[in-house]
């Protein structure tokens, strides 16, 4: 067989190959979202803010899902009512503890934006103050007529890098207290 025959052949076999095999285009499999587990046990009367808040987040982001924790499970999250300020203590990304303190509450804020914004310090977002009620890390200086519990395209996009390379980054990375 000539080589002017043979390369045309071989291209039209591997084609076929390819297109029956659906490999031509197949692509890399999504990579799989980061489990943080939550413990809203000592959350009294917010349990249902806790929850929502926590599947705002599932929603609005693919690298990281908030999941309660199974019983007996060590939580990545605990998070507590008490009458404070609501705040965050981070130990690292996806780490640490959330109050859901009542004098805001009592205030008039939202608890399911106290939730999110609260879950948002942990998956790695500051403060944005002051700012809109758009922006869900503005926390209290967008008023208690803001009941916005929803990221931005910005915040989200924040939480997708975070999580998209938190295996590159030393655990201890994102740490601190946040007091709203």
């Amino acid at each position: 067989m000539h080589a002017r025959t043979f390369v045309p052949i071989l291209a039209a076999t591997f084609a076929a190959t390819l297109a029956t095999t659906g490999q031509a285009h197949a692509a890399a499999p999504a990579p799989a979202a980061r489990v943080v587990t939550y413990d809203a046990a000592a959350s009294a009367e917010f349990r249902a803010a806790v929850d929502r808040g926590a599947a705002i987040w599932n929603e609005s982001v693919d690298g990281v899902e908030l999941r309660p924790a199974a019983s007996g499970q060590r939580a990545n999250i605990r998070i507590l009512a008490d009458n404070g300020w609501p705040r965050a203590l981070t130990t690292s990304l996806g780490n640490g503890t959330v109050y859901i303190g009542r004098q805001a509450v009592n205030q008039g804020y939202d608890t399911v934006r106290i939730s999110a914004h609260e879950l948002g310090h942990i998956l790695g977002l500051p403060d944005r103050k002051p700012g809109p009620c758009t922006s869900l890390m503005s926390g209290s200086s967008a008023g208690v007529s803001c009941t916005n519990p929803y990221p931005n395209a910005a915040e989200k996009a924040e939480v997708e890098d975070n999580f998209g390379s938190a295996l590159a980054r030393p655990a201890g990375a994102v740490a601190g207290l946040v007091v709203d």
